[in-house]
């Protein structure tokens, strides 16, 4: 397993993982992309505790994802089953799960001012944190036909990934406001959104 990890994690990261997976029983799967979500953890009905995280994720935020999913089990172990998902108990749980990592070896420089902000109160995913999803998101492995929403001009058409078409028109705090052509509704689209833009 701690070969497997190598290919998915920052190299200091491999070995306390593959001890927090050990110690808390946990059967990772590492799965093709799910548009929705990085990630997810489920107790199965046999008492196995599964986690799925995509493949496709860059090592640091495959790293994040992996000791999110780990912070539910690991709440709901301490704190019982009717905790709320992403509630108190998990923050709490997963800024001390998280907090070893946060250190120059396993994260760039740059990062770490970023994740030290962010899990102060971490939120339940770190893409609705804009600033930290663009600065991980530097690390990808790049997709030439993406663009994020705040990249393409007021006016333009996009698409994203269900196929559904919008046109960018106006900033409403720190959200863009976008109409969907086929219903006329109005959608507000975080600043990091990976959209396709429609040149015709």
């Amino acid at each position: 397993m701690s070969d497997v990890l190598q290919k998915y994690l920052p190299e200091h990261a491999v070995q306390p993982c593959f001890e927090l997976i050990k110690n808390n029983h946990v059967h990772l799967k590492i799965v093709n992309e799910r548009v929705t979500r990085h990630g997810d953890y489920r107790k199965d009905t046999n008492g196995y505790h599964q986690i799925t995280v995509n493949a496709n994720l860059n090592k640091y935020r495959f790293l994040i994802t992996l000791i999110h999913e780990i912070a539910h089990l690991v709440a709901f172990e301490k704190y019982g089953r009717y905790i709320k998902p992403h509630g108190d108990e998990w923050k709490l749980t997963f800024r001390q799960l998280m907090l070893p990592y946060i250190r120059p070896e396993i994260f760039p420089n740059q990062l770490l001012p970023l994740l030290a902000r962010h899990f102060k109160n971490p939120k339940a995913s770190s893409d609705t944190d804009a600033t930290l999803s663009l600065a991980l998101k530097q690390y990808d492995a790049k997709e030439t036909d993406k663009n994020y929403i705040f990249e393409i001009p007021y006016g333009a058409y996009f698409r994203i990934h269900n196929g559904r078409v919008f046109k960018k028109i106006a900033l409403r705090v720190k959200r863009y406001e976008c109409i969907e052509l086929q219903t006329g509704r109005i959608f507000l689209f975080q600043p990091n959104a990976e959209v396709e833009l429609v040149t015709n």
